[in-house]
């Protein structure tokens, strides 16, 4: 999917009426906005598919598919897009109605040029102030890794992607060998040394931008490999292992479990995600069993 350019955000203008539709879009690019346009709800869904949009800014009433099941299909689909609905004076949708449906703020027709400036820049404000908070929320603290919660949430996201796109995905589980003895014995701010140690080796040894690494607790991490074969996901965390390994943190290793992350069309998806971090778990268990320090990898 195409993402914003040079870090300007991108405004999509959907309306049914030409001379609208060019008339903001000159507007918007005049404001300093990256500004894409769509005669309907139906073109924007699919524009949204291809390109990622910051920010919708929708006529409500339009032929095919209006703007309120736009709004609808970008909050289902399109978390990270927002919406302004413009409606006309004759119109009846009020503010609230448009703001319970989900929208982010609302306009009236024809627009007033001083109301729309202050308003993108007030929705792209809130954005990406919301943006940093979640991002805060998703962070782990000590190792500024994704957490536990980022996890939950990314990895259902992770195997649907992956199973529309139709690409391989792997999923390993880490483990630190004989953690609480070394905490015992060096306590626990020596603890949070291998800790951190841990993650910078997952981070250097995984793909920037397309692998994602999470701290789920504790000593217990988790990485999601995107379009990899199992030899080369294993090779990933062989390299993450004897890396670790070479730091000597006092007779600490890793155990690591790996399973492809493939949907079985025969299960609920909720069944299937539960099948595969099972099964990812006890391919840990198992390293652990088989002398630990060791990688366990079930296709």
């Amino acid at each position: 999917m195409e993402t914003e350019q040079n870090g300007v955000a991108t405004i999509l203008v959907v309306d049914d009426d030409e001379l609208v539709r060019k008339t903001l879009s000159v507007l918007v690019s005049s404001l300093g906005y990256n500004c894409l346009v769509a005669s309907d709800g139906i073109e924007a869904t699919e524009m949204l598919q291809s390109k990622h949009c910051d920010l919708v800014l929708s006529d409500i009433k339009m032929p095919n598919m209006d703007g309120l099941e736009l709004l609808k299909h970008i909050i289902r689909h399109h978390s990270g897009t927002d919406v302004i609905i413009a409606t006309g004076y004759n119109e009846t949708a009020s503010y609230a109605d448009v703001i319970r449906a989900g929208a982010l703020d609302f306009i009236k027709k024809p627009i007033d040029q001083a109301e729309l400036e202050a308003k993108l820049a007030r929705a792209l404000r809130e954005r990406h102030m919301i943006r940093k908070l979640e991002t805060l929320s998703m962070c782990d603290g000590l190792t500024s890794l994704l957490n536990r919660r980022a996890y939950d949430l990314r990895f259902p996201r992770e195997v649907e992607r992956a199973h529309r796109q139709n690409y391989s995905l792997y999923l390993a589980i880490v483990d630190v060998d004989n953690f609480k003895d070394y905490n015992d014995t060096f306590g626990h701010n020596e603890g949070d040394k291998v800790l951190i140690a841990l993650s910078d080796t997952i981070k250097e040894c995984t793909r920037n931008s397309v692998d994602l690494c999470f701290r789920l607790g504790g000593d217990e991490f988790a990485v999601l490999l995107p379009q990899t074969t199992a030899t080369q996901a294993t090779e990933i965390v062989q390299r993450i292992l004897l890396k670790f390994v070479e730091s000597n943190f006092n007779g600490t290793t890793l155990s690591i479990g790996i399973v492809s992350c493939k949907r079985d069309k025969d299960v609920s998806a909720e069944e299937d995600l539960a099948q595969m971090q099972k099964r990812a778990d006890q391919a840990m268990y198992d390293a652990k069993h088989s002398g630990k320090n060791c990688v366990i990898c079930r296709i």
